[in-house]
Protein backbone atom coordinates (compact mmCIF):
# COMPACT_ATOMS: atom_id res chain seq x y z
CA UNK A 1 0.00 0.00 0.00
CA UNK A 2 2.96 2.43 0.28
CA UNK A 3 4.71 1.80 -2.68
CA UNK A 4 1.33 2.41 -4.10
CA UNK A 5 1.35 5.85 -2.72
CA UNK A 6 4.49 6.89 -3.49
CA UNK A 7 4.29 5.37 -7.22
CA UNK A 8 1.00 7.87 -7.60
CA UNK A 9 2.51 10.94 -6.04
CA UNK A 10 5.47 10.42 -8.39
CA UNK A 11 3.25 10.09 -11.57
CA UNK A 12 1.20 13.08 -9.88
CA UNK A 13 4.79 14.94 -10.22
CA UNK A 14 5.80 13.52 -13.40
CA UNK A 15 2.39 14.96 -14.78
CA UNK A 16 2.83 17.83 -13.14
CA UNK A 17 5.86 18.92 -13.94
CA UNK A 18 4.67 18.05 -17.59
CA UNK A 19 1.61 20.00 -17.29
CA UNK A 20 3.63 23.25 -16.42
CA UNK A 21 6.32 22.69 -19.19
CA UNK A 22 3.10 22.51 -21.12
CA UNK A 23 1.69 25.59 -19.97
CA UNK A 24 4.69 27.60 -20.13
CA UNK A 25 5.37 26.84 -23.89
CA UNK A 26 5.61 28.98 -26.70
CA UNK A 27 2.33 27.66 -28.20
CA UNK A 28 0.56 28.23 -24.72
CA UNK A 29 1.96 31.87 -24.19
CA UNK A 30 -0.11 32.62 -28.09
CA UNK A 31 -3.06 31.07 -26.66
CA UNK A 32 -2.84 33.32 -23.88
CA UNK A 33 -2.02 36.24 -25.91
CA UNK A 34 -5.31 35.60 -28.24
CA UNK A 35 -7.78 34.91 -25.51
CA UNK A 36 -6.21 38.37 -23.91
CA UNK A 37 -6.85 40.49 -27.21
CA UNK A 38 -10.50 39.04 -27.19
CA UNK A 39 -11.34 39.70 -23.99
CA UNK A 40 -9.71 43.29 -24.51
CA UNK A 41 -11.91 44.10 -27.28
CA UNK A 42 -14.86 42.84 -25.62
CA UNK A 43 -14.33 44.93 -22.81
CA UNK A 44 -14.18 48.07 -25.19
CA UNK A 45 -16.89 47.04 -26.74
CA UNK A 46 -18.85 46.95 -23.59
CA UNK A 47 -17.94 49.99 -22.49
CA UNK A 48 -18.94 51.96 -25.66
CA UNK A 49 -22.31 50.09 -25.44
CA UNK A 50 -22.35 51.67 -21.69
CA UNK A 51 -21.59 54.86 -22.84
CA UNK A 52 -23.77 55.12 -25.28
CA UNK A 53 -26.89 53.53 -22.97
CA UNK A 54 -25.30 56.29 -20.31
CA UNK A 55 -25.90 59.45 -22.90
CA UNK A 56 -29.69 57.76 -24.08
CA UNK A 57 -30.19 58.51 -20.56
CA UNK A 58 -28.98 61.74 -19.36
CA UNK A 59 -30.96 62.28 -22.55
CA UNK A 60 -33.92 60.85 -21.36
CA UNK A 61 -33.86 62.59 -17.89
CA UNK A 62 -33.26 66.01 -19.40
CA UNK A 63 -36.52 65.83 -21.64
CA UNK A 64 -38.06 64.88 -18.30
CA UNK A 65 -37.08 67.69 -16.80
CA UNK A 66 -38.41 70.02 -19.37
CA UNK A 67 -41.49 68.32 -19.31
CA UNK A 68 -42.51 68.80 -15.77
CA UNK A 69 -41.26 72.36 -16.06
CA UNK A 70 -43.76 72.97 -18.46
CA UNK A 71 -46.44 71.04 -16.61
CA UNK A 72 -45.40 73.21 -14.11
CA UNK A 73 -46.09 76.12 -16.06
CA UNK A 74 -49.11 75.02 -17.37
CA UNK A 75 -50.60 74.35 -13.60
CA UNK A 76 -49.47 77.77 -12.58
CA UNK A 77 -51.55 79.31 -15.08
CA UNK A 78 -54.47 77.41 -14.92
CA UNK A 79 -54.48 78.37 -10.74
CA UNK A 80 -54.11 81.76 -11.22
Amino acid sequence: MKLKGIGLFALGTLFGLEGIKLLSSKDAKKLYAHCTAGVLRAKDSILGQATTLQENCNDIYEEAKVINEERAQKEEVVTE
